[in-house]
């Protein structure tokens, strides 16, 4: 039997909280440890089911890794085991994690191989990665994937700088193209690249350790090649996407929330997302995000009377971690949303479980659902249910928050890797709820 939470539904949070580090930064900062043979050290890392994993792949590799306190580590990739990367251990633990996926583009930069199983994590629909071996391609690698054991192998003898268009702004696979290229020969241009604040950490970062990229924050990244990087100290950013779910979690329970430490210039439009449906919020302190208690909140038209859309598209607009959380909020707002959900087909089926909570939903298609808000006038009914994926287990907590008497979430072990000691913090802003192991 796996783990579950049983909550008791209908408490106002109140308090402070200080979000985690981001969890899409700290898996790909991670992986460029490996660009150098020097000590590295991050600072705010979120000590969550995925990126321990993948801490643990790294000595599994050969990384020497030093715990300096809670969220801080050192490492250092002097003496890398490439044999290691053949063997059917590696191949079990690798594909289990998403994030590993990103350990190939460092390896094959810095010591001309990469190689990967088909990696794991959510089912949330296809995830492709033609757009990170198509980069490698571009750069010089030859390129193998053995279909009877799914392992993808990536080889070249030196990597030479190019011009190339991506045909997704895929935020691993630029990361990953970024990561070869910093150690390629010559000038490599990445056209619509990605420019989460994410990926322009990992920028920073190789700048930091000598690396040479410019056009940080466009889609237009031009990346000079160095022969070696260096060692360098980096801080990882709080974790958007939570802040996105305390926002949603004030706003059901009545709460009054005070986000602490936020980084606010780097939520890019998700504030006024919330805002938009009729959540206060205001600046305080400099960088603390203040959600005030609200009995009802409004979802606003467009200017010409028709209904709201929320949807989600690359940065700088909505991210897709968040359209969950947006849709379960929503189920209590005055007024209806039409939540569009592009990039992953199978997101959105959770709604089944909100709908069986007494939720006014309809699913259209797989990609979008109508929420009908019922204001209050008709409270969520607590229910048994699962968490098919990270956010959707999170979207499906903040409606167990707000509804009437007892819900219990199973498979808890979904928001468990993305989300840290989760349910301690809760319960200090006032939330009834336990863990059942």
């Amino acid at each position: 039997m796996s783990a579950k939470f049983e909550i008791i539904g209908g408490h106002k949070l109140h308090g402070e909280v200080i979000p985690q580090g981001a969890k899409n930064e700290a898996l790909q900062i991670l992986c460029a440890v490996l660009l150098t043979p020097e000590r590295v050290e991050i600072s705010n890392i979120p000590e969550i089911i995925d990126v321990l994993k993948l801490i643990d792949l790294l000595q599994d590799v050969g990384v020497k890794v030093e715990k300096l306190g809670k969220g801080h580590y050192a490492f250092e990739a002097s003496e890398v085991d490439l044999n290691y990367l053949t063997t059917a251990e590696y191949k079990t633990k690798a594909a289990k994690l998403r994030g590993s996926i990103m350990m190939v583009g460092p390896m094959l930069g810095r010591y001309g191989v990469g190689y990967i199983p088909k990696p794991g994590g959510d089912k949330i629909g296809r995830r492709r990665l033609d757009t990170h071996f198509q980069g490698f391609i571009n750069l010089g690698a030859k390129f193998n994937y053995d279909a009877n054991e799914h392992f993808y192998s990536v080889e070249a003898k030196e990597l030479k700088g190019t011009y190339m268009l991506l045909d997704e702004a895929s935020v691993t696979g630029t990361a990953n193209i970024v990561m070869a290229a910093a150690l390629a020969q010559g000038t490599t241009t990445i056209y619509n690249a990605a420019c989460e604040p994410y990926l322009q950490q990992l920028c920073k970062m190789i700048n930091s350790m000598g690396g040479k990229i410019e056009g940080i924050g466009s889609n237009l990244l031009i990346i000079e090649g160095v022969e070696s990087l260096k060692g360098c100290t980096h801080r990882c950013l709080p974790d958007m996407i939570e802040i996105g779910s305390f926002i949603g979690m004030a706003a059901m329970t009545q709460g009054d929330i005070t986000i602490k430490n936020v980084g606010y210039p780097h939520l890019g439009i998700i504030p006024e997302i919330f805002r938009r449906m009729g959540i206060q919020m205001e600046l305080v302190n400099g960088d603390d995000l203040h959600i005030p208690a609200q009995e009802h909140y409004e979802i606003e038209s467009f200017i010409d009377g028709s209904i709201m859309t929320i949807s989600d598209a690359p940065w700088p607009g909505f991210t897709p971690d968040l359209i969950s959380i947006a849709l379960v909020t929503a189920t209590q707002a005055r007024g209806s949303v039409l939540i569009h959900q592009k990039m992953f087909e199978s997101r959105l089926f959770f709604v089944d479980k909100l709908i069986d909570m007494g939720a006014q939903i309809i699913l259209c298609d797989p990609h979008r659902a109508t929420v009908i808000g019922l204001d209050r006038k008709s409270t969520l009914k607590g229910v048994t249910m699962s968490s098919p994926d990270i956010r959707a287990g999170v979207a499906l907590l903040i409606a167990a928050l707000g509804a009437k008497g007892k819900s219990v979430i199973q498979n808890i072990e979904q928001i468990d890797r993305g989300y840290q000691d989760i349910e301690s913090r809760l319960a200090a802003l006032g939330a009834e709820i336990r863990r059942i192991d």
